[in-house]
């Protein structure tokens, strides 16, 4: 994915998750490429990633529209990648991750550390975060070589909200984002540091753990009615609906 379609596809989910498009409404290329201020080429990409992750959905006239989706279908597919996701960090911690892994993964992590560490957050550095996060939950998936857990992860991640960064850091602010995204990044350190000490039920429990972020993000919104409706009306949210 090039940086600017990253930087679309983290604009958008932005605008869904502040509740900018009504479920229904049609999504048309040209009018969202104007908006952003982008060519309509990673706008395209874009939308077709926000399709997989289940936000929108092909338009009878053409083209996506919105879709329709509550909280308690979002924290139930959250909750279900934690303990698929442990599952794959354990099976990696367990069989022995080889060194070449074990090198992409600390990659990862130095570069998250250099962008979560910086003095403050841009949306460039949040989506350079988003690639940086995938990259790892996909290289920590891909490495245990269980074909059942890609596959139930690649149907996760096509529920609203599920993949790893879809509910990164809905805060209010930019700064208090940046604050759950170092919070999940030393969770990342911890659950490498296991898979690399071969301590397999220690990996799992992290994995599980590490979704709790997401879940929080959820309950950030539900717990505050006004925020709710400012930031998630597309979920046509029932306070407690979570639980």
């Amino acid at each position: 994915m090039t940086s600017q379609q990253s930087r679309v596809v983290v604009q958008l989910r932005d605008m869904i998750l502040k509740g900018d498009f009504e479920p229904g409404e049609r999504l048309a290329e040209i009018p969202l490429a104007e908006r952003l201020g982008a060519s309509r080429t990673p706008v395209r990409l874009a939308l077709m990633t926000l399709e997989h992750e289940g936000l929108i959905e092909p338009s009878p006239a053409g083209g996506y529209q919105m879709r329709r989706f509550t909280s308690r279908e979002i924290d139930d597919a959250i909750r279900l990648r934690g303990v698929i996701e442990g599952c794959a960090a354990r099976l990696l911690a367990e069989e022995g991750a080889p060194r070449p892994l074990l090198r992409k993964l600390r990659d990862c992590l130095e570069e998250g550390d250099q962008i979560v560490n910086r003095p403050s957050m841009g949306l460039d550095d949040y989506a350079a975060y988003v690639e940086m996060n995938n990259r790892f939950h996909v290289l920590i998936v891909q490495g245990g070589g269980n074909t059942a857990i890609r596959r139930t992860l690649d149907f996760l991640n096509s529920q609203p909200f599920a993949s790893p960064s879809a509910m990164l850091p809905m805060q209010s602010s930019m700064q208090e984002g940046q604050q759950w995204m170092q919070l999940a990044q030393r969770q990342h350190h911890t659950t490498l540091q296991a898979i690399e000490r071969g301590q397999g039920a220690r990996a799992q429990a992290l994995g599980e753990e590490h979704v709790e972020i997401a879940r929080m993000n959820l309950e950030y919104a539900m717990e505050r009615p006004e925020l709710a409706a400012r930031l998630l009306p597309s979920m046509r949210l029932v306070t407690g609906s979570a639980g």
